[in-house]
């Protein structure tokens, strides 16, 4: 096995650990609205992510620094082609964190319901473009071959299959619509049903009473939705735009894990239901990146404007450092990561919330002797979610 292919099996295993675990994050800011019936339970929602959200992000930006690193031609075309689509999920992902860090730091129920809508599209958006991102690189995009010096395009039969052609680059020709398909709109549906289910088996997990009861129900109703989903969608992409046979493969362990989620749901067990919906959506992943290789991005105009891993991919040195560094840190990482969820692992009771407690005062923002106001800050690094949410 090559350094290029490592590294592109390595890409799929973070962008994995992004949409497994974000994924609920996204799924519990897209329900916070409508499972959250005041602010007690929005509160108690809002908690089960805050010691998590922040972690799940650095699988993103890892994922995008190592393509950046290790595939520089895949980087550059897709970030500067689809710019405007990435800049949008970007805006909502800053919006959300916002959303999620600023709800509590004042106690007016106006400044909190602003908020919440805030962090509840924030989520829609994103949970939608990323399956409309992943599917375009199912399907393929409008990607030619350019010449630098002039703009003018390469005649498809000068476009060498395992190298780049000097003096001429990958571009994405298509503008934002043409990344708009029915293939790419049903893989939106895909990811943000897949979220929906995923955030209320995770709200069903992590809270007590009424609200856990509710998420459950809405978890049954949303899995049987986004297995059939994801089961359309999965065949049309292997039919129709995946060479690979292997990709087969994923593909039925993403239907055998989903299924036995959704058994397990109606079961009344959330607890190996979110394991088997988390292993679901790690195999969707790995299914999208079977079936996209062995091509990085796929040409819709012609095959020979594919980029291919070879194509993409940086030199052998510069691979052979990022491995030794990935075998030297990236086993701490996922033990901290362990330890965090496990640090975190207990329920939390809505009831127990009091929802007058926390924020200053609306109309004393800038009165530093409010307790509330020492509080937040002194909680760098010591105050709890609780705390600070």
């Amino acid at each position: 096995m090559t350094l290029p292919i490592v590294w592109f099996i390595l890409i799929a295993v973070l962008w994995t650990g992004y949409l497994a675990l974000e994924g609920f994050d996204f799924g519990v800011g897209m329900l916070l609205r409508i499972l959250g019936r005041d602010e007690r339970e929005r509160r108690a929602m809002v908690h089960t992510i805050g010691p998590h959200w922040d972690g799940n992000e650095v699988w993103l930006l890892t994922a995008g620094g190592a393509t950046f690193a290790a595939f520089p031609e895949w980087y550059g075309t897709l970030f500067s082609g689809a710019y405007l689509a990435l800049f949008l999920i970007l805006l909502c992902l800053i919006v959300r964190i916002c959303a999620i860090e600023w709800r509590g730091k004042i106690n007016s129920r106006a400044w909190r319901d602003a908020w919440d809508w805030a962090h509840t599209i924030s989520a829609w958006i994103p949970s939608v473009l990323w399956g409309v991102a992943f599917a375009n690189l199912v399907q393929g995009m409008r990607i030619e071959v350019v010449r630098t010096a002039d703009g003018a395009v390469v005649d498809p039969a000068r476009v060498p299959a395992d190298a780049l052609l000097r003096g001429a680059s990958h571009q994405l020709t298509g503008g934002f619509l043409s990344l708009l398909t029915p293939f790419t709109l049903l893989g939106g549906a895909v990811t943000c049903l897949l979220f929906l289910t995923h955030g209320a088996l995770f709200t069903a997990l992590k809270t007590r009473g009424a609200l856990s009861e509710r998420a459950e129900a809405l978890a049954r109703t949303c899995g049987a939705a986004s297995t059939a989903v994801t089961a359309a969608w999965a065949l049309w992409a292997q039919l129709a735009h995946s060479p690979n046979a292997a990709a087969w493969i994923p593909l039925v362990l993403t239907a055998a894990s989903l299924t036995a989620s959704l058994a397990l749901t109606r079961a009344g067990r959330p607890g190996p239901a979110f394991a088997a919906h988390l292993a679901g959506i790690a195999c969707a992943v790995a299914f999208i990146f079977a079936a996209m290789a062995p091509h990085v991005m796929r040409s819709s105009i012609d095959g020979a404007y594919s980029l291919t891993i070879a194509q993409a991919a940086s030199a052998d040195a510069t691979l052979l450092i990022m491995t030794i560094a990935a075998v030297v840190f990236v086993p701490g990482v996922l033990l901290y990561t362990a330890w965090g969820y496990k640090v975190f692992s207990g329920r939390i009771s809505a009831e127990a919330i009091n929802p007058d407690e926390g924020g200053l005062h609306p109309r004393k923002v800038r009165d530093s002797s409010q307790p509330e106001a020492v509080i937040g800050l002194n909680q760098i690094g010591r105050a709890s979610c609780r705390e600070r949410v």
